[in-house]
């Protein structure tokens, strides 16, 4: 991966507001709805040629497809693989349980979206036997970015296993480990085509610590430390084939607007986070309820050989922040790594999660990464002078 050499680089963690006419297709094809294949496949190369334009211009060094094609950052992979079938049923979060007016509020907002709370569960052996897919989306971005070659380098996102497995749940393998290994070793053939096709690969990892106030809310906290030890093994699984500075990792509670009272600290995460074999680590830093993360770093510094993608935008409010302060959040985490080519600016979670669930307006979208660029480049003022 390349670091900030001369400059501090600006990348986002993966999703991107989708067009309406796209929204809807994915959301009816989720929904089990027919939906016809080439208006899809038009719909979707208009909205990655049309968000690949939109990050370049808002000046995004390492960007993506903005995950145009897929229904959710977690939940595309029903479609992909064999296994899934009926619906989940996804435990609330403890800090929702406590505000039932919020999760009126959000229940509201999400009611034309995706599948989130009931995605598909696994009710047979999963196998990921077509990767035809994955392969389209690949061949897809590839062409609309030009090779890629308008990025200073182009990423594509993965679900982990641990996420997949904490969203749609197991029933079948009746045994957590069994189900989260089975996902490993079939995902790692969408994670070695990903890199085989030139692109990083980020896995997406909101269950190292979200699931601490869903999925894991009944275990003490060791038990859930136990779990996320057992992620990052299977990740590792994953990808023992692929260099480590070809992966990198993103972390966070969950991408909503709401309490986060529950959410776990930190600090006993880390060391666990740094067993993952990637060669970078990607936090929502940005977010009021965890800006004081960083100061985690001063008890477990990062590994000498890790980058660090801080979240410096919030991809939750329609606030946008102002340049001076991205560039205080970037120096703030130089600070805490040390060395200032090993920190890109990047934002906390993805601002299309869901096709439907959408928390930031699309042109504000794009208004906060052009914010994002401008904040990394007063940073490199200041530090490169």
């Amino acid at each position: 991966m390349k670091r900030s050499e001369h400059r501090f680089l600006t990348t986002h963690v993966g999703s991107l507001p989708r067009p309406p006419a796209l929204r809807d297709l994915l959301v009816q094809q989720d929904r089990g709805e027919a939906v016809d294949p080439a208006a899809l496949a038009r719909e979707a190369e208009a909205a990655v040629s049309h968000v690949v334009r939109k990050q370049l211009e808002a000046g995004v060094d390492v960007g993506n497809d903005g995950e145009q094609p897929r229904v959710g950052f977690s939940t595309y992979p029903a479609r992909r693989m064999k296994g899934f079938g009926g619906a989940s049923k996804r435990r609330m979060s403890r800090d929702m349980a406590d505000h039932p007016d919020y999760l009126a509020r959000l229940s509201r907002a999400r009611s034309g979206a995706a599948r989130i709370n009931d995605a598909p569960q696994a009710i047979a052996e999963v196998a990921y036997t077509d990767l035809g897919e994955a392969v389209a989306e690949c061949e897809l971005f590839q062409r609309c970015a030009g090779g890629g070659k308008g990025f200073a380098e182009p990423f594509m996102t993965a679900a982990s296993p641990g996420v997949i497995a904490t969203i749609m749940l197991d029933n079948y393998y009746g045994s957590h480990e069994r189900y989260v290994r089975a996902l490993a070793r079939e995902m790692r053939k969408e994670y070695e085509l990903i890199v085989s096709r030139g692109f990083v690969l980020q896995l997406d990892c909101p269950d190292l610590a979200m699931e601490r106030a869903r999925f894991f809310q009944d275990e003490p906290l060791d038990r859930f430390l136990a779990a996320v030890a057992l992620h990052v093994d299977a990740i590792n699984d994953a990808v023992k084939n692929i260099p480590a500075d070809r992966v990198r990792l993103h972390l966070c509670w969950g991408n909503y607007d709401g309490p986060h009272t529950y959410d776990v600290p930190l600090e006993p995460l880390l060391p666990i986070i740094y067993r993952a074999n990637v060669g970078a680590l990607s936090l929502p830093l940005a977010s009021p309820r965890h800006q004081h993360e960083l100061k985690a770093f001063r008890l477990h510094p990062l590994p000498s050989g890790m980058l660090f993608v801080p979240g410096v935008v919030d991809s939750t409010t329609n606030v946008v922040e102002h340049p001076e302060v991205v560039a205080d959040r970037i120096a703030a985490a130089v600070e805490a790594v040390g060395d200032k080519t090993r920190v890109l600016a990047g934002v906390d979670c993805g601002f299309g999660t869901f096709a439907g669930s959408q928390l930031v307006e699309e042109s504000i979208v794009w208004t906060k990464l052009r914010a994002l660029r401008e904040g990394a480049d007063l940073a490199t003022k200041r530090f490169w002078g």
